[in-house]
């Protein structure tokens, strides 16, 4: 099971590195754009579309890494109040909860995804690229959430019975 779930790490490791290269990638492809407007008079015009691309894929392939090391916004104001065992099972009962929202999210775009592959739809922009193929991140990052907020959900439950 340790094996397991350094596995897991590692996938997480890897996407939040793909992650940093997309957006030294879209940094560079912004400077490329503008330098070739205000140079050349002749912009790339495909830059925009890549870059909303990229943060798709940014967020989506990133939340997963950023959640395993509690990087996320928390509200705990009320959290703060609660003794050891308390927050931990709250901790754990949120995270089961968000879960569960994130395995609905999972299947309801691979639902999507799939319709828009038999349809054959494409994103219209200066790329014309069929839109399962983008759209394909937010069910496989949605997995990754879920299954790290499981993790986290053990984790607390384990801290929990502890003390």
């Amino acid at each position: 099971m340790k094996s397991l779930g350094a596995s897991f790490d590692r996938l997480l490791t890897f996407f939040s590195v793909v992650g940093m290269l997309l957006i030294a990638g879209m940094m560079l492809a912004v400077v490329a754009k503008v330098a070739m407007r205000y140079f050349f008079n002749s912009p790339i015009v495909w830059v925009i579309d890549i870059t909303e691309y990229a943060m798709l894929f940014i967020t989506f392939l990133g939340t997963a890494w950023l959640l395993k090391r509690e990087g996320h916004v928390i509200m705990d104001l009320l959290l703060d109040r609660l003794n050891h065992k308390n927050r931990h099972l709250a901790i754990a009962i949120t995270s089961v909860v968000a879960a569960t929202t994130c395995f609905i999210i999972t299947w309801y775009g691979v639902v999507v995804g799939f319709d828009w592959y038999n349809i054959n739809y494409f994103y219209q922009g200066a790329l014309d690229i069929p839109a399962f193929y983008l759209e394909a991140v937010i069910p496989v990052g949605m997995l990754l959430v879920a299954i790290q907020f499981l993790r986290r959900a053990y984790n607390n439950w384990k801290l929990m019975k502890a003390r």
